[in-house]
């Protein structure tokens, strides 16, 4: 199959730079140390754990069901609240994926609790996940609004209005759980952690044009390519890591479609072959 431009060379230069960039940072304080304390008393105990790794080179694929606890997430005109509706949606993608051989899924979440936005990516790396994703059905002003999105992290500003609005949006929600986003990273005094995050960008634009194709005949699209902004929960410096807001839930209409097990079991099956795809075309990489 066609690798989408990755040559294998460009594959050993990333570990070569995941390598340099764990040299580089010894000594340094965790790159979302700053949230932790705060977070250990919003969290369940099990969170703490240590996580034990998949037998058989499987590929450790992080589902994070965005809200939870004191945040509802968006509210549909209808009362259905967006916490509830991303981790059912997160179970479905989860069975379809376990249910493939060299997948192994968790999910930052698997009960309705709050969890900050920091302490998400950090549960990715304690599990050591090699993808990220975070799962949405977010609302906008205008109740026309409608269709799903998938986004990517930018250093370099937001590519859309709607794609500024969303971040803004979803970055707020640590201040329900009294958190202090601070303005600057510990990581980012290294040159070599920004050439590793632009690998890891670049990698995550790819997954959200895979997810884009296949959700593209089942569903409408909001926007026909991968948008990026700055979203605080896509920061992490070496795991492709995109959000996917699956439906508008302030639309009637995708209220109603997202209320439905078989649209979340469509929309699931859909992001479950993007993955398996985004892997595939990857012969590098694929799963032994």
């Amino acid at each position: 199959m066609k690798n989408n431009g990755r040559h294998p060379s460009s594959l050993r230069r990333r570990q070569l730079l995941l390598t340099g960039l764990a040299a580089a940072l010894a000594g340094l304080p965790p790159v979302f140390a700053h949230a932790e304390q705060t977070a250990s008393r919003l969290l369940p105990r099990k969170t703490a754990r240590s996580v034990a790794k998949p037998a058989g080179g499987k590929k450790i694929i992080m589902l994070d069901p965005g809200h939870g606890g004191i945040d509802s997430g968006a509210i549909g005109h209808g009362g259905a609240e967006e916490k509830h509706i991303v981790l059912e949606i997160a179970n479905h993608l989860r069975a379809k994926l376990n249910g493939l051989a060299g997948y192994d899924v968790r999910l930052t979440r698997e009960s309705d609790h709050f969890i900050p936005l920091a302490q998400r990516v950090e549960i990715a790396h304690q599990h050591g996940a090699d993808l990220f994703m975070s799962i949405h059905a977010d609302g906008f002003t205008d109740s026309a609004a409608h269709g799903a999105s998938v986004f990517a992290l930018s250093n370099r500003g937001a590519s859309s209005a709607m794609a500024r609005y969303l971040s803004q949006k979803e970055n707020a929600v640590d201040r329900l759980g009294g958190i202090k986003t601070p303005t600057t990273d510990d990581y980012l005094k290294t040159a070599l952690f920004d050439l590793v995050q632009t690998d890891t960008i670049n990698n995550s634009l790819i997954l959200g044009k895979h997810i884009l194709n296949h959700i593209r005949p089942v569903h409408t699209l909001h926007s026909q390519h991968t948008e990026q902004a700055a979203f605080a929960v896509l920061k992490s410096p070496s795991i492709p890591s995109v959000l996917v807001e699956t439906s508008f839930i302030t639309n009637p209409a995708e209220e109603r479609l997202l209320g439905s097990n078989a649209f979340r079991d469509k929309i699931a099956s859909a992001i479950a072959a993007s993955i398996v795809s985004f892997y595939d075309a990857q012969p590098a990489t694929r799963h032994r």
